[in-house]
C-alpha cells in the first residue's frame, strides 16, 4: 500500500480501520519518507515476490467461490436469456455453499417485491427495504429523478421501463434466498445470495463487487462493453450477434431455447475461470477501478 504520507487518509488513519494485517505479506510505503520510492517499491516487490515463490495450489470445493453479479448495456433479450441463465448458476452456486452477490441498486427499483419475498427472515427483510429506501432518498437529495433508468442504449436494444429493466436486473439472483445485506466496503459474511449498496455504473459495481471479496464477476450484457475488474470478469452475451461481433469482449453467449443446458456450461466455465482459465478482460488488459464518491471534495 502507497501512501504520499501528508493525506487526510493518510497510512496510519487507515490501518486504525484496517485493523491486523498480516505483516509479511501485507506491506506500507510513505514515499515521502524514502529517498528513492522507485527503489523501495522495486525492493519491497521483490521481497513479496520471495515469500510468495513456496505458494502452492490446492484444491478448494465450489462453495469457497464467492461471485458477484452484473449487467451492463442491457438490452430486450437480457432478461429472458443472459440474466436468467445466471440466475439458474447462482442457485447451483448457491446449492453447494457458494456465495454470490447482487448490486446496482436503482436496478432493483420497481422489482425489489421479488427479493424482498425471499428474505430469509425480518432483520435481512428490514435491511432489504431500508437498502432500497436509502438509495431512492439518496437520489432525490442530489435532485435526480428515481426513474433515470432505462439509458438511451437500453431503450435502443428493446428496453421500454425501469421496471422492465429491473425485473431483468434482478433475474441475476435466481431464486436463492437472500441471506444478508451488505453496506457499500462491507465484505461477503455468509453462504447464499446477499444484497450489496451500490449504484449501477458499471466500474463502480465492479469495484463494488470485488472489495465485497467476489473472486470473480458475471457480467451480463446485450450492448457489450470490454470492461474487466481487477478479477476475472466474464462477460456474457444475451444475443448471439454482439457475441460474433466482439469476440475479444465476449467469453460466452447465454442465448438459446434450452437455459437449463446454458447454465450447466456456464457454471463449467465459472470453476475453468476459478482454476485460472483467463477471460478476455484479462487477456486483453482491461482492468478498472472507480470508487462511489458523495458529498464535498476539496
Amino acid at each position: 500500500m502507497l501512501g504520499l504520507g501528508c493525506e487526510n487518509n493518510n497510512i496510519d488513519e487507515m490501518k486504525k480501520v484496517l485493523g491486523e494485517t498480516d505483516g509479511e505479506r501485507i506491506r506500507f510505503l510513505n514515499i515521502q519518507d524514502c529517498k528513492d520510492e522507485i527503489a523501495e517499491g522495486v525492493k519491497i516487490i521483490n521481497e513479496l515476490k520471495e515469500i510468495t515463490s513456496s505458494d502452492k495450489r490446492v484444491k478448494v470445493p465450489v462453495s469457497a467461490l464467492k461471485v458477484g453479479l452484473k449487467c451492463g448495456g442491457s438490452d430486450g433479450f437480457s432478461g429472458i436469456t443472459a440474466n436468467a441463465v445466471v440466475g439458474r448458476v447462482t442457485d447451483k452456486l448457491c446449492s453447494m455453499g457458494a456465495s454470490a452477490v447482487l448490486t446496482e441498486v436503482p436496478e432493483m427499483f420497481g422489482a425489489e417485491t421479488v427479493l424482498f419475498e425471499r428474505c430469509v427472515n425480518k432483520d435481512v427483510f428490514d435491511k432489504s427495504v431500508k437498502l432500497i429506501n436509502d438509495f431512492k432518498q439518496y437520489f432525490k437529495a442530489h435532485g435526480q429523478p428515481v426513474s433515470e433508468n432505462p439509458s438511451p442504449g437500453n431503450k435502443e436494444g428493446g428496453i421500454t421501463t425501469l421496471e422492465e429493466k429491473s425485473l431483468g436486473c434482478v433475474q441475476k439472483g435466481g431464486r436463492a434466498p437472500v441471506v444478508d445485506v451488505l453496506d457499500y466496503g462491507d465484505t461477503v459474511r455468509k453462504q447464499g445470495l446477499s444484497l450489496l449498496n451500490g449504484p449501477g455504473n458499471d466500474i463502480v459495481s465492479l469495484t463494488n463487487l470485488t472489495a465485497a471479496g467476489c473472486h470473480m464477476v458475471l457480467f451480463t450484457t446485450g450492448r457489450g462493453t470490454p470492461l474487466g475488474g481487477m478479477v476475472p470478469t466474464v462477460k456474457i452475451a444475451s444475443n448471439n450477434v454482439i457475441a460474433e461481433k466482439k469476440k475479444h469482449w465476449i467469453d460466452f453467449s447465454a442465448f438459446s431455447d434450452d437455459k437449463d443446458l446454458k447454465a450447466q456450461e456456464l457454471f463449467e466455465l465459472v470453476c475453468r475461470v476459478a482454476e485460472g482459465e483467463q477471460t478476455k478482460n484479462e487477456i486483453y488488459g482491461n482492468r478498472e477501478i472507480a470508487i462511489f464518491k458523495d458529498g464535498v471534495t476539496l
